[in-house]
């Protein structure tokens, strides 16, 4: 799947909510990701993910499918149904959206080291009450905080 880059707003000029956003409008070389417009992502969500995406981020980050698949929490069978129709449905589209986004941060946290970033993505993290930030990563709050939490690495803010 091959996405269009449309827009790179001025980071500057934007708080936080502005740039999280932003970051779906930027090309994430290490994924193979290139963003396209919040609209044009809505409708793709809305119709449901090719099948393939999920392929291509297992491929892209060495997660095998079948892991990514329990991280968005898509059982075994319909795993095996959702190969067969080619797509994702909307619940597993948006799920699978926020953890590209969060493996997509922590790929940038590590300067597009994809294998230190899956590395720590899977390491149990004090900050996460001892969890891994993929196990946080599977509700929104969680994914969140996983973002949080990269930031304040990005910036060197430790608490």
């Amino acid at each position: 799947m091959v996405l269009v880059r449309q827009h790179k707003p001025d980071r500057n000029k934007m708080g936080r909510t502005q740039r999280r956003s932003a970051g779906l409008n930027r090309q994430i070389p290490s994924l193979g990701l290139t963003a396209i417009p919040t609209n044009k992502l809505l409708l793709l969500v809305q119709r449901g993910f090719p099948f393939k995406m999920l392929a291509t981020i297992s491929a892209q980050t060495g997660i095998p499918t079948r892991e990514l698949a329990a991280i968005i929490e898509i059982p075994e069978r319909t795993l095996a149904r959702r190969r067969a129709a080619g797509k994702l449905d909307r619940d597993e589209s948006e799920r699978l959206l926020r953890l590209t986004r969060v493996v997509a941060s922590s790929v940038r946290l590590f300067e597009g080291d994809v294998g230190a970033a899956v590395t720590w993505l899977k390491t149990p993290q004090k900050a996460l009450s001892h969890h891994t930030p993929l196990s946080y990563a599977r509700f929104e709050i969680g994914a969140r905080e996983v973002e949080d939490l990269i930031g304040q690495l990005e910036h060197g803010v430790f608490s």
